[in-house]
């Protein structure tokens, strides 16, 4: 088991881009959370197979239909095991 600490940079606040991660995290079995950050940004963190991260990063690259990703930020840490579900985290 992974984790990944990611940053989705570009068009992603306003655009459903927090459900689109929740969705795909969950339909991949990932779990882990996700929130806007006030630079704009949103940040990402999931946990689960590698193979299912390597998966679910991809569909961070594309986001959803209204969203420009310009850079997803990504670094790898072994798991934590501190998550149930996958959540969105609305601060």
């Amino acid at each position: 088991m992974e984790r990944i600490e990611a940053v989705v940079s570009g068009r992603v606040q306003l655009v459903m881009y927090r459900d689109f991660a929740q969705r795909k995290a969950r339909g991949l079995k990932l779990v882990g959370e996700v929130q806007n950050l006030r630079d704009g940004t949103v940040r990402v963190v999931a946990e689960g197979p590698k193979d299912r991260l390597e998966r679910y990063i991809e569909k961070l690259h594309v986001g959803p239909v209204l969203a420009q990703v310009r850079d997803v930020s990504v670094t790898w840490h072994p798991a934590t095991g501190a998550y149930r579900k996958f959540s969105i985290i609305y601060a």
